[in-house]
């Protein structure tokens, strides 16, 4: 896969998550980059505009999927993002909940006291629930969702020896 490829790819699935097409294809060639690539350097690879470019930046600083570094002696900025893709799940976990669950939840609260219809409270307390659910994910260390998202990460190695219980043990 090219970087290109990715940085296509991640642009087609960037909406899905909250992103623009552009954030997302230049999270993709950040992500992907061997050294942190400047704005004018993906420009240069994605061929897209500079002030696109510049949008797509500020939307992913915001959702903090990306950081700026400078080097010494220099004023461009080159971007960084996380490697570690459960850092990401972690990022991108958050931000949904601070973007989309909780004006969805904002707004039912509204309709609630408008209407006092008791079924948009219900679906407030279920959205206060998940946003509180997503919001513990994303405090959690990439390791810890890991595991608790995938347990068979922290699930210990079996040695192939069964250990006897000590139950067993009593009734011999």
């Amino acid at each position: 896969m090219t970087d290109l490829d990715l940085s296509d790819s991640f642009g087609e699935i960037a909406p899905r998550f909250g992103l623009s097409r552009p954030a997302g294809r230049c999270f993709g060639a950040i992500w992907r980059a061997a050294q942190a690539p400047s704005a004018e350097d993906l420009v240069d690879q994605l061929g897209l505009s500079r002030s696109n470019i510049s949008v797509a930046l500020k939307e992913l600083r915001e959702a903090g999927l990306i950081q700026s570094a400078r080097t010494p002696g220099s004023r461009k900025e080159f971007f960084v993002a996380p490697a570690d893709p459960w850092e990401l799940a972690r990022l991108v976990l958050g931000e949904r909940a601070r973007r989309v669950i909780g004006p969805a939840r904002d707004q039912l609260a509204a309709l609630e006291t408008r209407s006092a219809d008791p079924r948009a409270a219900a679906l407030c307390e279920v959205l206060d629930a998940v946003a509180g659910h997503m919001s513990a994910l994303s405090r959690l260390t990439p390791e810890a969702l890991a595991t608790q998202i995938d347990p068979a990460r922290s699930a210990p190695k079996s040695s192939g020896k069964k250990k006897k219980k000590k139950a067993d043990k009593a009734a011999t």
